[in-house]
């Protein structure tokens, strides 16, 4: 093939959802995370011979919920069909999962194009089934064992079209689907814990084109990250193959985030592969259109209205407001604070601020913030009273954060309150002038920055307990 210069990615994704079911999809078994291997597994989740399973009720409500959330039409008469295949995490040799009448179908979600202006990324299905379990590779060893706790665990797979045409593209719409499925209350989208993943089917072509290329899947992701960096590099790895007159292979490929590079497993099978059969063991699923309509009719306000309204009605800017929105648990900080009474502008600058650094600095999720929500207000009440500065702040919120201590109660035992004594600030300002005759004389003389290295030193003398402005206007005072 001859070389060219130009070369366009088209992605589509399936996304795997873990429903916050407490027990799983055709048992009773918890689906709590963790536990020892293999404790939350049955005769049932672990296919045992001449057992039958029992449809949970709760799965086919929030598919339905989640459905309507990405604005897919329901299938009133679905059913499930067995997915055959052998793999050592699937103990019954089969997945029910549903190929011939998903639940939902034809959805959409709009994200932010590149260059600016909406985008819908299309939904071509939600479909139904159970998780299967999870290999456990022991390089010490070299062997790998198998826990089941997993198995039975109810998903939804959000199966997109081929509409992606940049890693930007793929983030913006799972930040998007995650912020959704948390608001609906479908899913706690943990990603660390496996609650949200992503397969990613990804082709190059010459720009211009309309022939799709050779895909390849990388199954499992786990991690915006890792899923940016897979897509760059799976890319990068076609495109060299290709214009070195070689063929891209149809295969499931390995994503190895440390080595930065993807490594072949096997190759990619075909829906003909799995013989896909109508499961004998389950009636078909009638919904009924009143059930529909309740569903929607109780759907809370999803992100995009919500930063809507945080716009026009609270006056944030446009990238705050979503910011925030991508976040059930930020959206309940700002929110919680707010009908406290304290300002929609000063929480968003804390969140924005504080609360994004010391997430970022970290590694930690919003679900993870361990503190009572309540605790930022009452840090943003002692800067309004002029209580504490706002740097003083600043560093007790890192300690809210880590900790989760009261600030109120912190403030008062490391001795942080604001020193508002106006004879003892001056006295304090007073030593510091008479120290720094030269910074003294340079201000005197029109070098305005030497008053910012006095308005520095005094900070310091006063360990940052005073106020700023305060500082200022009685050093301008004692220096004429």
């Amino acid at each position: 093939m001859a070389k060219t210069t130009s070369w366009e990615i088209v992605m589509g994704l399936e996304v795997h959802v873990e429903l916050a079911t407490k027990t799983k999809i055709f048992c009773s078994c918890t689906t709590e995370f963790g536990g020892a291997p293999n404790t939350h597994c049955c005769p049932v989740c672990t296919g045992m011979p001449g057992v039958l399973p029992s449809l949970n009720r709760q799965v086919v409500n929030y598919a339905t919920r989640a459905g309507l959330a990405l604005n897919c039409e329901i299938t009133r008469y679905n059913k499930f069909d067995r997915k055959n295949y052998f793999y050592p995490d699937l103990p019954k040799a089969y997945q029910i999962s549903q190929l011939y009448l998903p639940i939902c179908r034809n959805g959409g979600v709009e994200i932010e194009a590149e260059g600016g202006g909406k985008k819908i990324i299309g939904i071509h299905e939600i479909h139904m089934e159970e998780d299967a379990g999870k290999l456990v590779h022991d390089p010490w060893t070299d062997s790998t064992m198998v826990d089941y706790n997993r198995c039975g665990v109810p998903l939804i797979e959000i199966v997109s079209e081929p509409d992606f045409r940049s890693a930007n593209e793929v983030i913006r719409y799972l930040e998007k689907l995650k912020a959704i499925l948390q608001f609906i209350g479908v899913s706690d989208c943990k990603m660390q814990e496996g609650s949200l993943r992503a397969d990613i089917n990804l082709s190059v072509r010459p720009v211009g084109s309309d022939k799709f290329g050779t895909r390849t899947e990388m199954k499992n992701m786990n991690s915006f990250k890792a899923i940016a960096r897979a897509i760059n590099g799976e890319s990068k790895r076609q495109i060299e193959v290709l214009e070195e007159g070689g063929t891209v292979k149809q295969e499931t490929r390995r994503w190895d985030d440390n080595k930065d590079a993807s490594f072949a497993m096997r190759s990619k099978e075909d829906a003909q592969d799995y013989k896909y059969f109508p499961e004998p063991d389950l009636i078909p699923i009638e919904i009924s259109e009143e059930v529909i309509e309740e569903t929607r009719k109780n759907l809370p306000e999803l992100p995009e209205a919500k930063r809507q309204r945080y716009v026009g009605e609270l006056g944030l800017s446009e990238y705050d407001a979503a910011q925030i929105t991508t976040s059930k648990y930020l959206v309940a900080l700002f929110e919680e604070n707010l009908a406290a009474g304290y300002p929609a502008k000063e929480l968003a600058n804390w969140i924005m601020g504080e609360v994004m650094r010391m997430l970022s600095d970290s590694g930690k999720e919003p679900e993870e913030m361990a503190f009572d929500y309540g605790y930022l207000g009452a840090l943003i009440g002692m800067v309004q009273r002029s209580e504490i500065t706002r740097n003083t702040a600043k560093k007790v919120f890192k300690a809210v954060f880590e900790e989760g201590c009261d600030p109120v109660k912190y403030v008062e035992e490391h001795n942080l309150k604001t020193v508002t004594d106006t004879g003892a600030v001056k006295a304090a300002i007073e030593e510091v002038v008479a120290a720094n005759q030269k910074s003294v004389d340079e201000y005197k003389s029109g070098k305005e920055k030497a008053l910012q290295y006095l308005i520095g030193q005094s900070m310091r003398a006063l360990r940052g307990k005073a106020d700023p402005q305060t500082v200022t206007a009685i050093l301008r005072e004692l220096l004429g």
